[in-house]
């Protein structure tokens, strides 16, 4: 952040401030208002399309007083990314006002949703308060803004509360410079506010009394209860119901990824994961995201099947006054907030309701369409939901969270970028999409959009660019996107750019990945990018996934790539791991074993595909080799979704613990190329999973290590960036890190954004407006 500095006096001075950064929606005009008051200074503020407008009176070394305590003193919510001033003529004013919000360009930005702040729970649990057990209280410090906020300036009239008039008292309080709920958008009560209703499966409204007493009491039998939330619609059922998890799953059609779980606090983790300071911040934080924390012994057992065979157990706190308002009714509607520091019983299953990989439902005709014979019951309310908005994953990362998935809480908070240029639309891949918009040195990564491999995710796509281009006011320049020419994304960015005749630029999957890392750390200098993933096309039409590259701003070079391997069947090689296993075993010349090893799926039929090498495309995948040493071990044959394979894999070294590479379990050829062979070779004849597991992490975080010390001793480049799904592997990822710090080499990863697809738009848009610039 910066301050522009104006030399102090002790005469009287008026001055215009110009406030940038997320300063509209956050009670940042009542805290300018508070702070002219205590400082007996006159003028007013206001917000308008570039921020928050400021012009005060008062004497010189007040106004540099003012100023500082602008920066130092700014609201919970607000981010300040600068303060500007000039000095005016003086002008004769005794008050200071609040004045009406101003139209215009937008170069300002909208904040992120929010969980219910401390003071809006005293009050939501307080008998004597007028908005008790309200499910739609909030204030200028917490609630929604992003997902209700249909354009700038973030005023009432530009939201979905724009059809609630004020009460009365709700009015009083929001012209009030001295109540927290001074211009909160959102602003309402139970005499003029959102309302709940529940239906049943039929979408009839069922009439029993409280509607979070009866949607708990349906939850409590075992049913399946859709809530809307913030962003979209949550399926939620009893997690210590076994049954009622298995249902959810059937109906869902998931047969065993992981469910993220909803707990009252912290406390009530006590018997199913491990915290650590680290995790308890992110877990309190007011972003609310799902944190994945290591499983205790006892945690599968007493949640059975909500997270089968993996090591991370993904949990949340409530965020919204309606989440809340389950667990207090669980509690027994204790009076204040003092039951949530104590273990409370109930735990939720809460999982997106996107039934077929489709996006999050946010209407409640459409969840009512969507979800017939998925929810049992719907807790709905009429607040329309602007923006749909998934839940944010992530772990504990190093002194930062490191995302798995960037949604609500973090949407739509830009990316500071070390450059500035014409602004870009990327559009990212296929897989985990999310689009890019740049305004000058800022990057705009929207929420998580999902796959693009169905009609509504591509609809989904498509609002998305329409909504960030008209909230931030941006005819862009460029146009990027993935190489590969058949992804819609592709197809929509050619599309884009033809009817408004711009620039496409097409970016190399694996190049935008490390340029998304370069990126958010503002490196402008050569980095060694480590890219490991499942699939992306190459630049020479092959199918790439395990690539080492000397990555300068625009361009790339491959220095580099795993050892190729056959994909006997295609795509169908990805979801079933024992072909690749096969792949290997044809490659280490143990065909015969093929058949015998894998008869009941067809063993001989896919060994004389192999040696024919009909439909077995060779990829240097990364995830791949993770397939193949689930398949080898028996951990995986075929997998129920994406990357599950890996994540039992890295479940069961999670288990066994530590273990020393495999000696020799590696080759680094005179061509780049790293041969992970002899370590497949090892787990062909392991018949402990939990110890192959670890030493096929250990040796493969080893293997990388040197091949990227060697071409560091080549290059002289010291800079190493880590970026693709394979990073999501948290000990791959922390053991790599280690290797590679231990070398004196300085490694950077993805923060900001995933380190998979979820951060390919911004790489994309970083390389585009690079190339631009030389």
């Amino acid at each position: 952040m910066s301050i522009a500095p104006v030399p102090s006096s002790s005469v009287v001075a008026r001055h215009a401030i110009r406030v940038r950064g997320a300063v509209q929606g956050v009670g940042f005009r009542p805290f300018v208002w508070r702070l002219a008051q205590e400082l007996s200074l006159s003028g007013w503020v206001r917000n308008d399309s570039s921020g928050v407008a400021i012009e005060v009176q008062g004497h010189s070394d007040v106004l540099d007083r003012f100023v500082a305590r602008l920066a130092r003193d700014a609201p919970p919510l607000a981010r300040i990314d600068a303060i500007e001033r000039r000095e005016l003529g003086t002008a004769l004013r005794r008050d200071f006002d609040i004045l009406p919000s101003s139209a215009g360009r937008a170069s300002t930005r909208i904040a992120a949703d929010t969980a219910v702040c401390a003071d809006c729970l005293t009050e939501l649990f307080d008998p004597r308060d007028r908005r008790y057990r309200y499910a739609f209280i909030n204030c200028t410090n917490c609630g929604p803004r992003y997902t209700i906020s249909q354009a700038l300036p973030y005023d009432r009239a530009n939201t979905s509360m724009a059809p609630f008039a004020l009460c009365r008292p709700c009015r009083s309080e929001y012209g009030d410079p001295d109540s927290r709920r001074l211009h909160a958008q959102p602003n309402a009560c139970p005499d003029c506010g959102p309302t709940l209703t529940l239906v049943d499966a039929d979408g009839m409204q069922v009439h029993e009394g409280d509607v979070v007493a009866a949607a708990l009491a349906r939850l409590y039998r075992g049913e399946i209860v859709a809530l809307k939330g913030l962003g979209g619609f949550h399926l939620a059922c009893d997690a210590r119901n076994a049954a009622a998890v298995a249902r959810l799953r059937a109906r869902k059609g998931r047969e065993e990824k992981p469910f993220a779980v909803m707990i009252a606090g912290a406390a009530s983790l006590g018997q199913l994961a491990e915290i650590g300071d680290g995790e308890h911040g992110l877990l309190d934080a007011r972003e609310r995201p799902i944190v994945l924390l290591r499983k205790k012994a006892g945690c599968d057992a007493l949640l059975a099947g909500v997270a089968p065979g993996i090591a991370w157990l993904g949990a949340m706190l409530p965020y919204t006054p309606l989440q809340y308002l389950l667990f207090h009714q669980a509690a027994g509607c204790p009076e204040g907030c003092a039951w949530l520091d104590r273990v409370q019983s109930l735990v939720l299953v809460m999982t997106s309701a996107n039934p077929g990989g489709e996006p999050l439902l946010a209407a409640n005709a459409e969840a009512l369409e969507r979800l017939a014979g998925i929810a049992d019951a719907f807790v709905l309310h009429d607040r329309d939901i602007v923006v749909r908005c998934d839940d944010s994953v992530v772990f504990a990362g190093v002194g930062a969270p490191a995302f798995v998935r960037r949604a609500r809480g973090y949407t739509p908070a830009p990316i500071r970028l070390a450059r500035t240029g014409p602004s870009v639309l990327a559009l990212g891949g296929h897989l985990k999409s999310t689009i890019c918009i740049t305004r000058g040195d800022e990057a705009f990564v929207s929420q998580h959009l999902g796959d693009l491999d169905n009609v509504q995710s591509c609809k989904a796509l498509d609002e998305a660019v329409i909504h960030l281009l008209r909230t931030l006011e941006i005819e862009p320049e460029l146009v990027a996107h993935d190489l590969h020419p058949d992804y819609y994304s592709s197809r929509y960015a050619a599309d884009f750019a033809a009817r408004r005749a711009l620039p496409a630029v097409a970016v190399q999957h694996h190049h935008a990945h490390i340029a998304a890392v370069a990126a958010e750390h503002g490196l402008r200098t050569p980095v060694l990018g480590l890219a490991l993933d499942g699939v992306g096309l190459g630049a020479d039409g092959g199918i790439w996934g395990g690539e080492l590259l000397h990555v300068e701003a625009g361009m790339a070079q491959r220095l580099g790539h795993l050892r190729e391997l056959r994909l006997p069947g295609g795509d169908r090689a990805a979801r079933e791991p024992w072909r690749m296993a096969a792949s290997v075993l044809f490659e280490l010349g143990r065909a015969g074993e093929i058949e015998r090893r894998y008869a009941s799926r067809g063993g001989a039929i896919l060994a004389q595909m192999l040696a024919r090498a009909v439909n077995s495309a060779p990829t240097s995948s990364a995830g791949r080799w993770f397939d193949a040493a689930a398949g080898l071990l028996g951990v995986s044959e075929v997998c129920s979704y994406e990357g599950q394979a890996a994540m039992l894999l890295e479940g069961l070294a999670e288990a066994h613990g530590p273990a020393a590479p495999l000696p020799g379990g590696y080759r680094i050829e005179a061509d780049g190329t790293l041969d992970l062979l002899p370590l497949l070779a090892h787990l062909a004849g392991q018949k402990d999973q939990a110890c192959g597991a670890a030493v096929f992490h250990a040796t493969f975080a080893a293997a990388l290590a040197d091949w990227v010390g060697e071409a560091s001793a080549r290059s002289g480049v010291r800079n190493v960036a880590l970026g693709g799904g394979c990073f999501v592997n948290r000990i791959l990822a922390m053991s790599l890190r280690r290797h590679l710090q231990a070398a004196g080499l300085a490694v950077f990863e993805a923060r900001l954004v995933p380190p998979n697809d979820g951060g390919l738009a911004l790489g994309q848009a970083a390389v585009a407006m690079a190339a631009a610039a030389d």
